[in-house]
């Protein structure tokens, strides 16, 4: 799907851009851009906000064993 730029600053910001990250074209411009920009959009987020996913990846894992012992699997794998 094309982008289409019909803004004369913004065209000028990219070709700025582009100049100066040495990108082949607009669209790797744009694409970066847009990548910096989530990332930094990410990073405001509340930590809540961001450890949401990791914290339903977790809950989906399930509740900890109380019976499970680190040393012994760990002893297990290594085989001895």
């Amino acid at each position: 799907m094309p982008l289409y730029v019909r803004d004369d600053d913004v065209d000028a910001l990219a070709n700025e851009l582009q100049k100066l990250t040495r990108a082949r074209t607009k669209t790797e411009v744009v694409r970066m851009a847009l990548q910096h920009e989530l990332a930094r959009a990410r990073k405001s987020l509340p930590a809540g906000g961001r450890f949401a996913e990791i914290h339903a990846l977790a809950d989906a894992v399930g509740e900890d064993d109380p019976h499970f012992d680190m040393k012994i699997f760990t002893d297990e794998m290594w085989e001895n």
